[in-house]
């Protein structure tokens, strides 16, 4: 095997690998392929070149670049003399997964603290009602617990993201910056 057979084995294995774990940012299989093939690129492609890079149609093409560039884990680049659409992988993984990480976690919170506010609050108001029976406050009693913890939780998460929001992750699980090893 010589030495352009073995890069391209390393290569494939490494799309591969992203192939099989994009599903953890929402893509499908055929996304993941098409990322890993232009992370290992060193200029922009068109969806021309993507498509027969991957024998994959220029629809689909399109569709991942697209669910990709949402992400914000490929952007637009520009080459002059290129009229057609370039794409590019973004080099900083890091921040793409803050972007990710942000953006699914502060929807998610942002729905469960509204539901624990306003069921906490129906919770709060029932408990005072003189008609109550006492199994019933017991239960009502817990549930408000429960959802105090809750609440208290869904707190910690959102400066969790907000942690990763202003970097100050990095404080805490720093960067390894010497990437010889």
């Amino acid at each position: 095997m010589d030495g352009t057979e073995r890069l391209d084995k390393a290569r494939e294995r490494i799309i591969e690998t992203i192939a099989q774990n994009i599903h953890l940012y929402g893509l499908t299989p055929s996304a993941g392929r098409q990322y890993g093939m232009m992370f290992f690129h060193n200029e922009p492609l068109t969806l021309d070149e993507m498509t027969e890079e991957l024998g994959m149609s220029k629809t689909s093409m399109s569709t991942s670049v697209k669910a990709l560039s949402d992400l914000k884990l490929v952007e637009r680049a520009w080459k002059r003399g290129v009229r057609k659409d370039l794409y590019q992988a973004k080099d900083d993984w890091y921040q793409s997964f803050i972007d990710l990480f942000s953006i699914k976690w502060r929807r998610s919170v942002s729905l469960h603290v509204v539901a624990v506010r306003k069921s906490l609050a129906e919770l709060e108001d029932l408990v005072t009602d003189p008609g109550l029976s006492e199994d019933l406050e017991k239960e009502v009693l817990g549930d408000i617990e429960k959802l105090k913890y809750a609440r208290d939780y869904y707190e910690w998460l959102d400066r969790l993201v907000d942690a990763f929001e202003d970097h100050d992750i990095f404080k805490l699980v720093p960067v390894k910056k010497d990437s010889d090893d």
